[in-house]
């Protein structure tokens, strides 16, 4: 199965990667990587019709590559990749997120054992708290807070100060019962998130990787 990754931050690849390897380490990779995606809407403040274009064109080249699936690695581009499944096909195109959300969900509802579930949204990259919150059902309170420098941090290639901020965001978090992290660049501060607060934390890149394999190898 070729498999067609498509980022919009430079640090998305590596987690993703490891991911398959431990998961599914049969599946052949393709890397697309335009990290002005990211860029361009931090400086728009909002999707626009050119940017949902932008996609249109990535997944339709993708498919031309043979691919059997596309998972897209940044959260913040949600109504794009909406379109890019809509031309499709069939084929699998999933958010970064999706897999992910189902996970958490059906663990904070475990864990608030019959009150209200609350779920701790961490990003890095300020977009995605706008775009993802809506993603989740009504039936759980989500509560979005940005680590706030960890993104730059990362750019600088520091990690540690990556994973230390956004534990310390994870800290600032007001009662949860889990925590999701909601980039796949943040899937490496998920230990130190753990450590801060005692809860079950859930990264996007374990569980985009299941649903893929059970959507392409099970049916």
């Amino acid at each position: 199965m070729r498999i067609a990754l498509i980022h919009a931050l430079r640090h998305s690849p590596p987690p993703i990667e490891a991911a398959f390897a431990a998961a599914w380490p049969e599946a052949t990779l393709m890397n697309l990587l335009d990290d002005s995606l990211s860029a361009d809407l931090a400086r728009d403040g909002a999707l626009t019709p050119a940017m949902t274009e932008r996609f249109r064109r990535l997944g339709a080249y993708a498919r031309g590559t043979g691919a059997d699936g596309i998972l897209f690695t940044c959260s913040a581009f949600g109504p794009c990749i909406d379109a890019v499944a809509g031309d499709s096909g069939g084929m699998p195109v999933l958010k970064p997120n999706e897999a992910m959300i189902e996970d958490a969900v059906a663990a904070a509802i475990a864990r608030a054992a019959g009150r209200r579930p609350r779920i701790g949204l961490i990003a890095s990259f300020a977009p995605t708290l706008v775009s993802m919150p809506p993603e989740f059902p009504a039936s759980v309170d989500v509560v979005p807070i940005l680590a706030d420098g960890a993104l730059a941090a990362l750019d600088a290639g520091d990690g540690p100060t990556h994973d230390r901020l956004t534990a310390e965001a994870a800290r600032r978090l007001p009662p949860v019962d889990i925590i999701a992290l909601a980039q796949f660049s943040l899937a490496r501060a998920a230990p130190a998130v753990g450590a801060a607060t005692g809860l079950p934390v859930f990264t996007t890149p374990d569980s985009a990787v299941a649903r893929l394999k059970r959507l392409l190898i099970s049916g």
